[in-house]
């Protein structure tokens, strides 16, 4: 049996889903920018720290079987499954580092716990000040274009194989 197309399928369908679960966060960055009700920007807030975990499980699931149809295709050898690698890995990075940390900053703002907050911390006082500069910043915008651009990189060198 050629299990190609059952891995190629498999590794699509992480994609797609950490793609859903993961647009769910940008989309309420994007959104609480312009939120200035406190109690809808927590909840909103909310919404995104429960996709993430479908779209950790969904990245997992993408590279494992990334890395399997990278053997079973005898890709190893090119460049493109490399860079295709490193950009992700890039991009997992970035936005841990840049989109978890804001978020969770606004998250704090508004008086909610943050993602990665231990269990049965306190939610601290909001501070609509800080949560007022937080919403303004560009920093939304910024994730989304790079997470954007990264993401069609990623396919294009997926498709084309150009090296």
């Amino acid at each position: 049996m050629n299990w190609q197309p059952w891995l190629v399928f498999a590794h699509i369908l992480g994609a797609f889903t950490f793609v859903l679960a993961h647009g769910v966060s940008m989309f309420v960055a994007l959104r609480v920018r312009n939120e200035r009700d406190q109690t809808r920007v927590a909840a909103l807030l909310d919404l995104s720290k429960s996709a993430v975990a479908i779209a950790a499980f969904a990245v997992i699931f993408l590279l494992i079987t990334g890395v399997a149809v990278g053997f079973v295709g005898d890709w190893w050898g090119q460049r493109w499954i490399w860079v295709s690698i490193a950009i992700l890995v890039l991009l997992w990075g970035y936005m841990s580092f840049r989109g978890t940390q804001y978020l969770d900053e606004v998250r704090h703002a508004v008086g909610s716990v943050g993602l990665y907050d231990k269990k049965g911390t306190e939610p601290p006082p909001a501070d609509p000040a800080a949560a007022a500069t937080l919403l303004a910043s560009a920093r939304a915008i910024e994730l989304a274009i790079v997470g954007g651009v990264g993401l069609v990189a990623i396919l294009y060198l997926m498709a084309f194989k150009p090296f």
